[in-house]
């Protein structure tokens, strides 16, 4: 099955503390197959549900967020990503993330993370509740741009976010 991609345009122009945050955009290639669904937040600027694998019992889901060049380094992202998921013998989930970077054709810096285990992280900013789902793969990238980092983060069901692995690279390497 071939499967197409159609581009898209994220931008965003936001409003924090009174002043008006520059004007960002940047660009990716959508696969065939991703559902878009209106952001979540004001956090979110983009996101997609991810069809589940068969015997998953839910989809993936991947947001992009822009924090107007702010969000901190691209390492304490990287550690609080890995801190969302536990590992069902004890050992750290930094035991298992595995890490990559590259540079895109359009010169921009990615740095991608991927953690399998039980997702733990937070409900929504700040709550107390957290998520209890054991079998799932954190995938995430953090987008160097002259705007500032875009993050990129999957989580789903393992097997999900397996299914649609090649896809999550393509689509963070298409990122211009």
């Amino acid at each position: 099955m071939t499967l197409g991609t159609r581009s898209v345009s994220i931008s965003l122009i936001a409003a924090c503390c009174g002043a008006t945050l520059a004007a960002a955009a940047l660009k990716f290639d959508a696969p065939a197959g991703w559902v878009s669904k209106p952001p979540a937040s004001a956090m979110r600027i983009v996101e997609y549900t991810l069809p589940k694998a068969t015997g998953d019992t839910e989809d993936a889901a991947l947001a992009v967020f822009f924090f107007g060049g702010q969000g901190g380094s691209v390492q304490a992202n990287l550690d609080r990503w890995i801190g969302q998921m536990t590992q069902p013998d004890g050992r750290p989930s930094s035991a298992v993330a595995k890490t990559t970077t590259f540079t895109t054709t359009s010169g921009l810096k990615v740095s991608l993370i991927d953690v399998p285990g039980t997702y733990v992280a937070e409900m929504s900013p700040g709550s107390a509740d957290h998520f209890n789902k054991p079998g799932f793969r954190l995938r995430a990238a953090v987008i160097e741009t002259t705007e500032g980092p875009y993050f990129v983060k999957l989580t789903g069901p393992a097997p999900t976010v397996a299914k649609w692995d090649k896809e999550f690279v393509g689509f963070v390497k298409s990122a211009r």
